[in-house]
């Protein structure tokens, strides 16, 4: 409780910090607490790579469910992407089809100024669940590893996933997604070409 109502008040401070310097009134020197806010919630180089990716799509997916078989289901899409909170994190709509039935998602990819880390969510049309991931890209966000946790329906315990994304020229992005098969050895699951319009 004593950590809310300081996260509470540094917020507080923050906004009439901000206040001040908009009505040309002389500022207060900041706290240390403040001068930390501040930086932990500037949008900084990562997030101008991210606002790069803002635009629209088209997608092919493959997917492949047994790793005893090399032929991949194939579907089509379009995926949507936006930067929204002032610039600090990128939203993706997601639709297409997946095992013959509509299917929509929507993630949402962050950089977090505190930990120096890539974040990202997941929610689609065919878990209530949610994927959470972290992790690290190169300078201009062309080349990024995630790992990341979900909930198998199957076993209900957590299942580990690994997922690389590499632009490949100016308007394509390859998107990959790797899981342990039933021997514990790695293998491909999911790849989506993502064609900027």
């Amino acid at each position: 409780m004593h950590r809310f109502r300081t996260l509470v008040f540094a917020g507080l401070a923050l906004v009439a910090t901000l206040a001040v310097a908009q009505t040309g009134a002389q500022q207060p020197q900041m706290t240390p607490e403040q001068e930390a806010y501040m930086k932990a919630g500037a949008p900084g180089p990562q997030h101008k790579a991210m606002a790069a990716q803002a635009g629209n799509y088209d997608v092919k997916v493959k997917t492949w469910h047994d790793p005893s078989n090399p032929t991949p289901m194939e579907d089509s899409g379009t995926a949507k992407r936006t930067m929204t909170l002032g610039g600090r994190v990128l939203v993706e709509e997601f639709s297409s089809t997946m095992m013959g039935m509509p299917f929509t998602g929507r993630g949402t990819f962050g950089y977090d100024n505190v930990t120096g880390k890539y974040w990202g969510t997941w929610n689609d049309t065919m878990t209530t669940g949610v994927m959470m991931s972290e992790g690290t890209c190169d300078a201009e966000m062309k080349n990024c590893t995630f790992t990341g946790t979900m909930v198998d329906p199957i076993s209900k315990t957590p299942l580990k996933l690994r997922m690389v994304t590499r632009w490949t020229g100016a308007n394509t992005e390859i998107f990959e997604m790797y899981t342990p098969s039933p021997d514990g050895k790695e293998f491909k699951m999911m790849e989506i070409t993502y064609t900027k319009k």
